[in-house]
């Protein structure tokens, strides 16, 4: 992905059957001076960060981007047999369990992981799979839009259905995108399933899918993916007031109202987007050394260098998602416009993972048809 121009952590999640067709540059061409790396397209890094790993070990890395985050996920469980590479990093919680069911990566502690964040750690005992970027899908606001209409940005899933709010909120498909999972995932949490609700606006016994009746009667848009969301019909986006767009809130992420300071020229001296934090969900990336890895100690020193404070310091302004490690420092633009939330939802991989594809039926159901 072209981070200048698509800054955002994952934009699809495809939850489609792939081929098993692999790309090219799959790991039978690679030497054992050489790690490939297999991951979404949303994968970067800074050149002088990636060269410094590069010279100090003496490995070589090849990047394969195999598409959005659920296209590449599935074609390396199809592929895991003859993996493409030796390392694949960008699975997230929502389909970790997925990933691990199906045997995709061997076990590695990596160097460092003592010094992840305890709430970001996850299968301690055969650490198949290592933390190493998080960030939180969110509601954000056009500010402008607000202020020009003097109401009060929504703030909690319960705002999103009140009249003052109707035919405002576009969101993306929760069958194809990360986002559109993650906001479905949110609102299971808030509401549960078809059971005991932690809000007094959700119908009595009804869960997250009364909730979604109310959103959808209260004229929620729903789009294929973050792109068409953000960038054609947010109002508050640069790419949404070239398009002349007429939604004021929109699924993102808490790390997009620093991107249009960072990308805006000339840069504002204040956001013009803002982020609902009650409508928050943490989503967590991973890497793992995948098995039947072809370069096993390449593969583990490209996880190690993923962990290093200087990759974790990069990443913020390559793939606008914030660091795990204790100590690594945020730009000062994503202190300012972007802090992660306060009290997002989460929900447990193993949860997920009995929950949702179900889910993901019943949503497709209650609300696009």
């Amino acid at each position: 992905m072209n981070t200048k121009k698509h800054w955002a952590v994952v934009v699809g999640l495809g939850l489609l059957t792939l081929s098993a067709c692999g790309s090219s540059g799959g790991a039978s061409a690679t030497g054992s001076k050489t790690v490939t790396l297999v991951s979404h397209d949303s994968w970067a890094v800074s050149k002088n960060v990636l060269a410094d790993f590069e010279k100090q070990s003496g490995y070589k890395v090849h990047v394969l981007k195999d598409g959005d985050a659920g296209q590449a996920v599935n074609k390396a469980i199809l592929t895991k047999d003859n993996p493409q590479g030796d390392v694949f990093f960008g699975v997230d919680n929502t389909l970790l369990s997925r990933a691990l069911d199906n045997g995709l990566f061997q076990s590695y502690e990596a160097k460092g992981s003592d010094l992840v964040k305890p709430e970001f750690r996850v299968d301690q005992t055969k650490h198949r799979v290592t933390p190493i970027d998080s960030g939180d899908i969110c509601v954000n606001y056009d500010k402008a839009y607000f202020s020009k209409h003097g109401l009060t940005p929504p703030q909690s899933f319960d705002d999103l259905v009140k009249p003052e709010y109707k035919n405002l909120l576009v969101t993306e498909n929760a069958a194809t995108s990360s986002p559109g999972l993650g906001f479905l995932l949110a609102t299971a949490a808030q509401y549960g399933d078809g059971g005991t609700s932690r809000s007094s606006e959700a119908e009595s016994g009804g869960g997250w899918q009364a909730y979604w009746t109310k959103l959808k009667a209260n004229g929620v848009k729903v789009v294929d993916g973050w792109e068409q969301a953000y960038n054609q019909e947010f109002s508050g986006s640069a790419g949404g007031k070239k398009a002349k767009a007429d939604r004021p809130l929109v699924v993102s992420y808490a790390s997009s109202p620093p991107a249009e300071v960072i990308y805006a020229d000339p840069k504002p001296t204040t956001a013009p987007t803002g982020t609902s934090y009650g409508t928050c969900f943490r989503q967590i990336e991973y890497a793992g050394l995948l098995s039947n890895a072809r370069n096993t100690k390449g593969g583990k020193a490209f996880i190690d260098f993923l962990l290093t404070k200087e990759f974790q310091e990069d990443m913020p302004l390559n793939m606008y998602v914030y660091p795990v490690r204790e100590g690594a420092r945020v730009p000062a633009e994503f202190e300012k416009y972007g802090k992660q939330a306060p009290h997002p939802e989460t929900m447990a991989p193993t949860k997920i993972a009995a929950n949702r594809d179900q889910w993901v039926k019943s949503w497709t159901s209650l609300v696009l048809k």
